[in-house]
């Protein structure tokens, strides 16, 4: 069952799909009142969101700026996709049992849509899709802390352009890893929680994709 989400939830959902979104960009200060009026709240819910925030080393407290993005090295990177990894891996294994065949169906139909959108260079879409795909079974794994913490420890990487000098290789490298997401559902359907946990982690989040900024 989805917990229930408090107004201030909702405050940070927001902001964080801002940043998925690229309309906050690092080292800009976010605007409290822009946000009140959006979403036409008051104040409270809109800090207690916004300390929230720092709180997980998605955004800075600056004297004399407030609240703004916090930039990231690859290092940064490379390290939140390693941890990504172990618990994505995690709540593969602990949704395992639960997933039904109409989640497999749903589970092929996004590995196919990734692959029209890597064909047609529709990265945007892509990223869309492999969200969707990882999250309906991290959703099943019965952990809502789990769930939480996944979902704010990938909030740390911010919104990324797939812009790239050679957009052969990145279609190659999203080529890999939707093949990658076809052995993740093939592992469900064989119910191998093992493999599947070490797959995820070890191979599919490989800190080395983080040279191409990209989730997988």
């Amino acid at each position: 069952m989805e917990r229930f989400k408090t107004l201030k939830d909702h405050v940070y959902d927001y902001i964080a799909e801002q940043i998925r979104d690229g309309a906050l960009l690092p080292d800009k200060r976010v605007n409290e009142n822009v946000i009140c009026e959006e979403l036409n709240i008051s104040r409270t819910p809109v800090r207690e969101a916004l300390i929230q925030l720092a709180a997980e080393g998605v955004l800075e407290n600056r004297a004399r700026k407030g609240f703004v993005i916090k930039a990231m090295s690859h290092t940064d990177i490379k390290e939140i996709y390693a941890v990504i990894g172990v618990l994505d891996g995690y709540a593969a294994k602990l949704s395992c049992d639960n997933l039904t065949e109409q989640d497999y169906a749903d589970m092929a139909f996004y590995i196919d849509a990734m692959e029209l959108a890597i064909n047609s260079g529709n990265y945007e879409m892509y990223y869309k899709q492999q969200t969707t795909f990882h999250q309906l079974y991290i959703n099943k794994c019965g952990n809502n802390t789990l769930i939480d913490t996944i979902a704010k420890t990938k909030n740390k990487l911010l919104k990324k352009t797939y812009i790239d000098d050679n957009d052969q290789t990145l279609k190659e490298v999203f080529a890999k890893t939707n093949n990658e997401h076809r052995k993740i559902l093939e592992l469900f359907k064989a119910k191998d929680t093992e493999t599947l946990f070490h797959y995820i982690a070890d191979t599919h989040w490989m800190p080395d994709y983080a040279t191409y900024d990209m989730i997988v």
